[in-house]
């Protein structure tokens, strides 16, 4: 089974920020085209290619449209085959370092000193520890083979 060709479309062109997010789309395709991928993946690719295809909505809703179509196949993707793209890992883990590290962190520093003033000293240091951490999963991934050479831009 092939993956689909996306229409070449004649407005999008007009609007730079749709432009960037169609041809993110289209470079997004080219590459799982380089890929061997099982036939419910392509199928699902496929199913929002022709959504695209078909589409005539207004640039907003074409832009969501466009947005919606792309997680669906990066996560159907990540789920099914373990692909990921460029920093992935780094992303999540940014988060959750500063959320699930950082802010517990400036609590107990806060506790110790008798300040909670320090709070906002965690942040960073679970900012480092995430990022730390994200970088190192992307590096393996990579090793692995399992990185798609596409940086997602929402």
């Amino acid at each position: 089974m092939k993956i689909k060709n996306l229409n070449k479309r004649t407005n999008v062109g007009l609007n730079s920020r749709l432009n960037k997010k169609y041809v993110q789309f289209q470079n997004l395709i080219d590459e799982l085209r380089n890929r061997n991928l099982n036939d419910d993946i392509i199928t699902i690719i496929n199913d929002n290619v022709d959504l695209i295809n078909s589409s005539l909505d207004s640039d907003s809703k074409f832009a969501r449209r466009l947005k919606n179509a792309q997680s669906k196949i990066l996560k159907s993707i990540e789920k099914q085959h373990k692909l990921v793209t460029k920093n992935y890992y780094r992303n999540v883990w940014f988060a959750l370092g500063v959320g699930a590290i950082g802010v517990p962190v400036g609590v107990i520093i806060g506790v110790i000193t008798g300040n909670m003033a320090f709070i906002g000293i965690g942040i960073p240091i679970g900012l480092g520890i995430g990022l730390s951490i994200g970088t190192m999963m992307d590096q393996k991934i990579k090793e692995k083979g399992k990185q798609l050479d596409l940086v997602i831009k929402y």
